[in-house]
């Protein structure tokens, strides 16, 4: 039961860090405050989540990084979306929108 709900959890954050990212590169910061501010403040992607899930993304080809300057003049690594992420980001929204419908439906049922 544990490793499903790792899975759907660590899917999700997958779903969001594209999210996040399609709509510009970012660096590991900066992509937590984005999920933070799209989800008006209702999630807040701790380090220790991101990170490892930006890793994942980046073996998976979905994601590409580089080392910039960030805007406070610091050496960061900055993540982008590649074309397969932008692919990926349309199914993983897809499913969501799917899976949630039907849990929508199951909480309904009498």
């Amino acid at each position: 039961m544990a490793k499903s709900k790792a899975g759907l959890l660590q899917g999700t954050l997958d779903m969001l860090i594209l999210k996040a990212l399609s709509l510009g590169a970012l660096h590991g910061y900066g992509i937590g405050q984005r999920i933070a501010q799209i989800s008006g403040d209702a999630l807040k992607i701790e380090e220790g989540s991101l990170y490892p899930g930006l890793y994942r993304l980046e073996q998976r080809g979905w994601v590409q990084s580089e080392w910039d300057v960030s805007d406070n003049n610091q050496r960061a690594k900055f993540y982008k979306l590649t074309r397969a992420g932008r692919k990926q980001l349309i199914l993983e929204e897809r499913n969501w929108e799917r899976l949630a419908g039907a849990t929508m439906k199951a909480l309904r049922a009498s």
